[in-house]
């Protein structure tokens, strides 16, 4: 088992890694800046110089991994294209790559309210419909597939306990980078969480359960 991760060096995608190596599981970072990816990703990580807008080099990128996390997203810019060319047409340049290469199951982090057109959010370059767009794409794909969908993220612990909630179930709330990174990773190796969509925020006054039984449920 190895694991590819796109938008490594991310702010979630960093703690995805550092999950990953954590738990032993070998990882494979795509990276568009090694030197910065040295200083960002625990050194048991290996790292591939690559960028899902260029899809010529995803296949190659890829290599012998068998599982897949997606963490890229589009940064707040002046250009009204970043989204649709990072969270929609890389994602698929990358969906494309995993079925060529077989991958298990595609794990893709989204967002909460990605249904909702007339979300605040969408005034930054319709960001988040292109991410349900995306969404859709993946389960046409034919992969075994989880759609994460996190709240605000957090740098930081947040108290309470995980709500893990079906699709456009969850329209607020918030939660830390590193219980994403936790969710993450458990959906590449929960049987439960194939071919799910997945809503998560923390609540204070949730008790904390495994997450593995949190999919069961959904």
């Amino acid at each position: 088992m190895k694991v590819f991760v796109a938008g490594a060096t991310g702010q979630t995608g960093r703690h995805i890694v550092a999950e990953l190596v954590r738990r032993n599981i070998p990882v494979r970072a795509l990276v568009r800046d090694v030197e910065l990816a040295k200083k960002l990703l625990p050194p048991e990580t290996e790292t591939v110089l690559g960028n899902v807008m260029f899809a010529d080099g995803l296949i190659e990128a890829i290599a012998d991994c068998d599982l897949l996390i997606c963490a890229t997203g589009a940064k707040p810019s002046l250009n009204f294209m970043e989204p649709y060319l990072v969270d929609y047409i890389g994602t698929k340049n990358l969906v494309k790559a995993a079925k060529s290469k077989d991958i298990k199951c595609f794990v893709l982090i989204s967002s909460l309210c990605v249904s909702k057109f007339l979300h605040p959010l969408n005034l930054f370059w319709l960001v988040l419909f292109w991410k349900k767009q995306v969404e859709q794409y993946l389960q046409d794909s034919g992969l075994k597939y989880t759609i994460v969908r996190p709240g605000g993220l957090l740098n930081y612990e947040k108290q309470g306990g995980l709500v893990l909630s079906s699709a456009d179930t969850l329209f607020e709330g918030s939660i830390s980078r590193t219980k994403v990174a936790q969710v993450a990773v458990d959906a590449l190796l929960v049987e439960a969480a194939q071919n799910k969509i997945v809503e998560i925020v923390t609540q204070e006054a949730i008790q904390d359960r495994p997450i593995t039984e949190l999919f069961a449920m959904v």
